[in-house]
């Protein structure tokens, strides 16, 4: 879903294969399918006997659930936090700490009953630490930037922005093995939604305890899922250990994984050509430029579809950026297939839209304007240019950010010569650590920005929702329009599936008319793994439950 920056993030990707949910995407594994995976050909093996190690390409930012807005840190989230639900291989919500649930025949009322489940310090799993995650996440006092994913609840909104009280937010634990959740409008994607981390539990003891509980491993890091976290070398590695309280946990095959942090592609993939890491692609760090003609050639590359999108946000409260003819230029002139053919070579697909053709309803292009549209984007860059009274484009000028990441740099690059050949505008490069990005992107102290989104569930709303308004946490633009905010929330009450749709695809044509954003490709997820291990691959949202996973 979202960033977040997946914010999704999604976290977290190399960058033609980056993940959201709501995420948003880091270095590449920090921005948010399914093929049989091929055989990576390599006869060696870097882990045996429940041991896996992976890489991602940054220290995760927060290990907060509801503090937590990119991949990097929703990969190590999904894996010691269980929500109600979890999503299965098809990236379809089965049941977690809740064994079953009932929905009222208006569809607006869920009541979910909990299985016998424990804390890794032991304290039982009850419906209170559903109610006090989800209150915590939205008290406007915790800064949550993924509140909004909780939205669908009654009065959440209306608490998080500070015109209600946490007493009139829908969700009430009955007793101690019962959560009745009461929705404002109808929402189909609700169980979806109670598998992310932003609705998972929290243990109140220990987070009253201890307001730093999230920072360091160790006996306050307290967790329910499948995974505990035993170490956290900052800027180092995150070791994972087996939770013998999992409740499910005779299911789990792996023991430990370790989890490096490495921000050069390049060196990730010499580690897994040397056997040093098992897998390497979403939601981990992802495979770099340099490295895919090898893997095609040897074919250990896998190559999978996936609910995301590569795209650059462009700051609409800027001198240049901040004129929507010049945007429209930025956009048009963008190569996107020549981008893929000769940059990314990851098979993705050219952005013409926010919303990624994997996402149910959105299948076929909408046509809101051409690729590598010179003659379109001369155009608007000549009303632009009237409308802030400059006479030469070079004195336009606009920096291109992005996290520090060879890939991200290579795409930069190419846009940069591609608006500066057929623009005359003047354009440079401007890289940041992804923290230090993410902060820039929040505080609106760029101009053109790199994102990656990966869908924190299977529908439009996802990428669609987060430019709701300027202050929605994921928007990171400026940007808002009270039609496309009218639409979105009428797609919230909405009941009839193809009514909804087609208010989801005019709000797209609105910011398609304003671009707030620069699509630029759908991404696909490239990955290798080694051929003793089994069940790692990331579902069309970019997850993999490490749970599933066997080292043989």
């Amino acid at each position: 879903m979202n960033k977040n920056k997946k914010f999704l993030l999604l976290t977290v990707l190399a960058v033609f294969s980056l993940v959201l949910a709501a995420c948003g995407f880091g270095g590449d594994s920090s921005d948010k399918t399914k093929d049989d995976s091929k055989d990576s050909g390599s006869t060696e093996t870097s882990s045996s006997g429940g041991e896996l190690n992976v890489v991602v390409a940054s220290e995760p930012p927060s290990l907060h659930p509801a503090l937590a807005t990119d991949t990097t840190s929703g990969v190590i989230l999904t894996n010691t936090f269980e929500g109600l639900t979890t999503l299965n291989a098809d990236a379809k919500p089965v049941p977690a700490m809740a064994e079953n649930w009932e929905i009222s025949e208006d569809q607006k009322t869920y009541t979910f009953k909990l299985r016998e489940a424990k804390w890794s310090n032991g304290d039982p799993v009850v419906a209170s630490d559903f109610e006090y995650a989800w209150k915590w996440a939205l008290n406007p006092d915790n800064l949550s930037e993924y509140a909004s994913i909780l939205y669908p609840i009654k009065g959440a909104a209306a608490y998080n922005n500070g015109e209600g009280s946490a007493d009139d937010v829908g969700v009430k634990a009955e007793d101690e093995k019962t959560l009745v959740v009461t929705l404002e409008n109808p929402t189909p994607y609700f169980l979806e939604l109670t598998a992310f981390k932003t609705y998972a539990p929290l243990n109140q003891k220990v987070v009253e305890g201890n307001d730093e509980w999230y920072t360091d491993a160790g006996e306050n890091y307290v967790t329910n899922g499948p995974f505990t976290l035993a170490e956290w070398r900052h800027n180092d590695t995150v070791v994972l250990k087996k939770n013998p309280d999992y409740w499910d946990a005779d299911k789990v095959s792996l023991e430990t994984v370790n989890i490096g942090m490495v921000e050069s592609e390049t060196t990730a993939a010499t580690k897994f050509k040397a056997g040093e890491i098992d897998y390497l692609g979403k939601p981990f760090q992802t495979i770099g430029l340099d490295a895919i003609e090898g893997f095609k050639a040897d074919g250990s590359l896998n190559i999978a579809d996936e609910a995301s999108i590569y795209w650059y946000k462009l700051n609409t409260t800027d001198k240049f950026t901040g004129n929507a003819n010049i945007r429209k230029a930025l956009t048009l002139a963008i190569d996107r297939q020549g981008l893929i053919d000769n940059v990314t070579k990851g098979e993705q697909k050219p952005a013409l839209g926010m919303v990624p053709l994997a996402v149910n309803g959105f299948e076929e292009d909408r046509g809101y304007f051409k690729d590598n549209d010179i003659e379109g984007a001369k155009a608007a860059l000549e009303a632009g240019m009237q409308e802030l009274g400059i006479t030469n484009p070079a004195d336009i000028t606009v920096n291109i950010s992005y996290n520090t990441s060879e890939g991200h740099a290579a795409i930069a690059q190419f846009i940069q010569e591609g608006w500066t050949k057929n623009l005359g505008i003047t354009v440079g490069l401007d890289n940041s650590e992804w923290q230090v990005y993410l902060e820039k992107l929040n505080q609106l102290d760029y101009q053109a920005g790199r994102m990656g989104w990966v869908g924190d569930y299977n529908d439009a709303y996802t990428f669609l929702e987060m430019y709701d308004t300027a202050k929605n946490g994921n928007n990171d633009t400026g940007w808002e329009n009270p039609e496309y905010k009218k639409l979105i929330d009428q797609s919230n009450t909405e009941a009839d599936p193809a009514k909804r749709l087609e208010l989801l695809k005019q709000a797209e044509a609105i910011a398609m008319t304003e671009f707030p954003i620069a699509p630029i490709y759908y991404y696909t997820n490239l990955f290798v793994v080694k051929d003793n291990v089994k069940n790692m691959q990331a579902d069309i949202l970019g997850n993999i439950p490490l749970k599933e996973v066997v080292v043989e």
